[in-house]
Parts: C-alpha cells; sequence; structure tokens
C-alpha cells in the first residue's frame, strides 16, 4: 500500500498538469504511454508463447495514436493506416521460415498493435466531442478537456466503486478463470458509482443527466472488459501484472487497460447521440 500510494502521489499530479495544459503535450503523453504499454504487452504475448515483430508493432500503433492527434489532416486515415499496417506486418512475417510461424508472428503483432492504439479514442474524444457552452458550470474546461475528464472520472469511479462495494459486500463472483477477484456486488457497485459521476459531469458540461442513463453503465462495463481482457492476455503469460514499471501498481498497461475499452465506447456515444 506504501508503493501503490507513493506512486500515485507522482503520477496523478503529472496526469494533472498534462490534462491541464492538454494540446500537443497530451497527445504527446498518450504517445509515450502507448509506446510503453505496446512493449508490455509484446513482451507478454512473447512469453504466452506467440511470436511477434515488436519493434514493427509498437511503431505502428505509436503512428496510428499520432494520426488520432491530427484527425483533419486525411479523412478515414486511421483505418488506412491500419490497413497499411496489416500489409507491412505481413511482408516482415513472410520472413519466417516456417509459414505457421510467419501467421503466428503476423496475427500477434497486428492484434497487439490495434490492441494498444485504442488509446488514441482519448485524443478522437477531444477533437469530437461537442462544445461545451458558455454558461456550464465546467466551461472552464473547454471541449477537449472536459470530456477526457469526463471519460476518465468514469473509469476511475467505476473502478472505486467495484473496490469498495466488492469488497464489503462481494460473495458471488464471476469469470474466476480470468481474474479470481471479481464479483457481481463488485459490478454492480461500479456501475451505479460510474453513472452516477457520469451523470454529475454531463451536467457540468452543460448536456443533459439523462444521457448518463446509458452512457455510465457503457463506459462503466467497457471498462470492465478492457480490464478482463489484459488479464486474459496476462493470464495465457502465466503474469501477475504487464511490467514493474509503477511500484506497487505494475505496468502501464495495467494502469490503462479499462481506457483501452472505455475510450472507444465513449466516444462513439458522445459523438453519435450527443449534441
Amino acid at each position: 500500500m506504501r508503493q501503490r500510494a507513493i506512486s500515485a502521489a507522482l503520477f496523478v499530479p503529472i496526469l494533472l498538469v498534462v490534462l491541464a495544459i492538454a494540446g500537443p503535450v497530451l497527445a504527446a503523453f498518450v504517445i509515450l504511454i502507448t509506446a510503453l504499454a505496446a512493449v508490455e504487452v509484446f513482451r507478454l504475448l512473447r512469453t504466452a508463447g506467440y511470436q511477434t515483430l515488436a519493434a514493427l508493432g509498437t511503431a505502428l500503433a505509436v503512428v496510428i495514436v499520432l494520426d488520432a492527434a491530427f484527425p483533419d489532416v486525411l479523412e478515414g486515415s486511421g483505418s488506412l493506416l491500419v490497413a497499411v499496417g496489416v500489409v507491412l506486418v505481413a511482408v516482415a512475417a513472410f520472413t519466417k521460415i516456417e509459414p505457421r510461424d510467419g501467421l503466428n508472428a503476423w496475427s500477434a503483432t497486428v492484434f497487439g498493435a490495434v490492441y494498444v492504439s485504442m488509446l488514441g479514442f482519448i485524443l478522437r474524444l477531444g477533437h469530437a466531442a461537442p462544445s461545451v457552452p458558455d454558461t456550464a458550470p465546467l466551461a472552464s474546461l473547454g471541449a477537449e478537456r472536459g470530456w477526457i475528464v469526463l471519460l476518465i472520472f468514469a473509469v476511475w469511479s467505476y473502478d472505486t466503486g467495484a473496490y469498495l462495494v466488492g469488497k464489503q459486500f462481494g460473495r458471488e463472483k464471476f469469470l474466476t478463470h480470468i481474474s479470481p477477484s471479481k464479483t457481481y456486488a463488485g459490478l454492480i457497485g461500479g456501475v451505479l458509482a460510474a453513472t452516477v459521476v457520469t451523470a454529475v459531469m454531463l451536467w457540468g458540461l452543460g448536456q443533459s443527466p439523462v444521457h448518463a442513463v446509458i452512457l455510465g453503465p457503457l463506459a462503466a462495463l467497457a471498462a470492465q472488459a478492457g480490464d478482463l481482457a489484459e488479464s486474459l492476455i496476462k493470464r495465457a503469460a502465466g503474469q501477475k501484472d504487464s511490467g514493474t514499471l509503477i511500484p506497487g501498481h505494475g505496468g502501464i498497461l495495467d494502469r490503462v487497460d479499462s481506457f483501452l475499452f472505455a475510450a472507444p465506447i465513449v466516444t462513439l456515444y458522445v459523438v453519435a447521440l450527443i449534441r
């Protein structure tokens, strides 16, 4: 717990400064986190028995997120980059003498790159989300910071609610073959916490809190799915943590796994249904 407290005291202020500045600094921060997460996921995949082209996969992930920082350069560029990445990784996989090894490396590398590059949706949310009315309580945050803060708070509130309620009332567990500590009580507590926090944030951004009835559970369940997805990879690799970069917390991937799934889901809902 002491290590966790020290790590939080160091990294939370950094995150707050990055969010306060936003813009290119936020983009650079997300790109750095993506690169570090890519190193960890490719290490896990190798440990799990998959061959990877880690350098190429990491570069692909970084380029996809870099593109998310400049969404107006070319329409549909994200899909185009993924397609080009699939081609380039396939060509690199041709160097494997055994075709099964080549297919293994091709599929694992593309998976790892696309998986961690979903952090880019944090940046896409900031660019694509609707503007914040001047009369809104949180108008000073602006659209980019405001909607990203909503995403962060929704995920954090789910994690906090799930932990506290699960610890107090958790009895029945689910998906224990992936993660032995997840309980139905924790799931319900986390969803409720995320829904309440999302409602408050929507109100603060000048939007109807009614959206939280759907957006809150969607963000919460996506965050839980992201956590379980990373646990699946770690279980396959026989590892407890994705790395040791953050004392008491594991690796970078352990800290951002929920955002990998929550960011695209929240972005889709906000862009499609909130004006």
